[in-house]
C-alpha cells in the first residue's frame, strides 16, 4: 500500500515537473517572501472604468485606455483627465461578458505615434485581434491606420492577448488563441502567436517566413502561445513575454524567431479547469521552454524591466503584475538569470492590470475594476 502511494506521487511529480534535464523554473507564488523595504502607495483621485493599459506620453502625462473604448490623457501634475476622441472600431465591451475591447496603448517617442491593440469588430458577431496606430492632435486620434488584423476572424470573445513593445522600428505583439486551443499550432493563422512587424506595418525580411519557416504567415515570429498579456524588452534586448496558462502554467518566456511554446500539446504545469491533465507531461523538450512557470496560476498580466533611481536595488529586475493574486511581484535577475522572487505588495489595489515606470523610477498602476484609480508606487 505504501509502495502504491509513493508510485502515484512519483507519477504526479513527473507530470508536473517533467524531465529534470530540461526543467524550467516552477514557481509557487504563495511561498514568496514579502518585500522588506519602505515604500509609499499613493492613490491619485481619478477613476477609470475597467482600464486596460497606460503609457507615458511625457514625464507629466499618461495615456490610458478603457476596455469599453474610453481613451484619456491624464496629467500627473494637476490630476486633470481629458477625453481623447477616436474611431477605433473595437467590439462592445461589457463587464462579465467579454474580454476584448480597446486594449493596449504604447506611445513611441521615435515617431510620435500611438500604437494600439484592440478587438476589431467585423459585424457584432465576429472579431479579431488588431494592431493600429495614430497621432494625437487636439485631443483626437488622427491619421488612424490598421497595421494588422488577425485572421481568421472568430466568434469567441476571449484570449485576445495583447501587449505591444517596440525595439527600434520593430513592433512585437502577442495575439491570444481566442479559445481555439490547437489553432496556436497552426502558423497559417495568427491566433496564439507572437507577431513582429515594422512600425509602418511592413514585414521584416528576416522573419521566420523568409528564413527557416516558409509555411508560416510572414508576420508570425513565434507560435504555441495561449493568452499573452505582457511583453517587454530585456536589458540584453531580447523579447520577453508573459502568458496565461489554464489552471496553473502562467509563465514568462523569451520569444526568439521560430519558437514554438507548445500550446495545447503542453500546458507548462497547468491543467484543464476541470482538473484533467493536458498532454502527457507538463513540458516537452521539443518545444521552447519558459523562463519561469507559475503553479498555481497568478493570472499574470503586464511586465516591465525596472530602470530608475527610486528603487536602485531593483535595477534590471522584472516587475510583474498579477490579476487573481492582486499583487505586484519582483523577479530578481542577475546576468539574465532568475535568482529569486518576492512580493512587493498584495491585496492593496485589487486586480492589477497594467503599470508603467517614469524616468525617475516611480511606478504607476491601474486595476481591473469598474472604478480604478491610478496608483503611484514611490519612496
Amino acid at each position: 500500500m505504501i509502495f502504491i502511494k509513493y508510485f502515484i506521487f512519483f507519477l504526479f511529480f513527473s507530470f508536473l515537473f517533467g524531465d529534470s534535464s530540461s526543467e524550467p523554473r516552477i514557481s509557487n507564488f504563495n511561498n514568496y517572501k514579502k518585500l522588506n523595504a519602505n515604500f509609499k502607495l499613493e492613490k491619485l483621485d481619478i477613476n477609470f472604468d475597467f482600464p486596460w493599459a497606460l503609457s507615458f506620453v511625457n514625464n507629466d502625462e499618461l495615456i490610458v485606455t478603457e476596455k469599453g473604448g474610453g481613451l484619456f490623457l491624464f496629467n500627473l501634475v494637476n490630476f486633470s483627465k481629458k477625453k481623447i476622441e477616436h474611431n477605433i472600431p473595437h467590439i462592445e465591451y461589457y463587464s462579465g461578458g467579454q474580454q476584448g475591447g480597446l486594449l493596449d496603448v504604447y506611445y513611441n517617442t521615435d515617431d510620435n505615434y500611438f500604437y494600439f491593440t484592440y478587438s476589431y469588430d467585423f459585424d457584432s458577431e465576429y472579431s479579431s485581434a488588431a494592431i493600429a496606430r495614430g497621432k494625437l492632435v487636439n485631443n483626437e486620434i488622427i491619421y488612424f491606420q490598421n497595421l494588422l488584423i488577425a485572421t481568421p476572424r472568430m466568434k469567441e470573445n476571449r484570449h485576445f492577448g495583447s501587449r505591444i513593445v517596440i525595439k527600434g522600428n520593430e513592433l512585437y505583439a502577442g495575439f491570444g488563441e481566442r479559445g481555439g486551443e490547437m489553432i496556436a499550432q497552426d502558423p497559417r493563422t495568427h491566433p496564439g502567436s507572437i507577431i513582429r512587424i515594422q512600425t509602418d506595418g511592413q514585414i521584416p525580411k528576416d522573419n521566420p517566413h523568409f528564413t527557416t519557416h516558409p509555411e508560416w504567415l510572414p508576420e508570425i515570429y513565434a507560435i504555441g502561445v495561449r493568452n499573452p498579456q505582457g511583453i517587454a524588452l530585456m536589458p540584453n534586448k531580447e523579447i520577453l513575454f508573459s502568458s496565461h496558462g489554464p489552471r496553473g502554467g502562467d509563465h514568462i518566456a523569451i520569444a526568439r524567431p521560430g519558437s514554438n511554446f507548445g500550446w495545447k500539446h503542453i500546458a507548462w504545469g497547468g491543467r484543464e479547469y476541470s482538473g484533467i491533465n493536458i498532454g502527457k507531461s507538463a513540458f516537452d523538450s521539443k518545444f521552447n521552454l519558459p523562463e519561469l512557470s507559475w503553479v498555481p496560476s497568478i493570472a499574470v498580466s503586464s511586465i516591465h524591466f525596472y530602470e530608475g533611481k527610486v528603487f536602485p536595488e531593483w535595477q534590471g529586475d522584472l516587475i510583474v503584475c498579477s490579476l487573481n493574486g492582486e499583487a505586484l511581484i519582483r523577479i530578481d535577475y542577475e546576468n539574465d538569470v532568475i535568482v529569486g522572487e518576492e512580493i512587493i505588495f498584495k491585496n492593496k489595489i485589487g486586480r492589477i492590470r497594467d503599470f508603467d515606470i517614469d524616468k525617475d523610477g516611480n511606478i504607476y498602476l491601474i486595476s481591473d475594476a469598474r472604478k480604478s484609480a491610478i496608483w503611484k508606487l514611490t519612496r
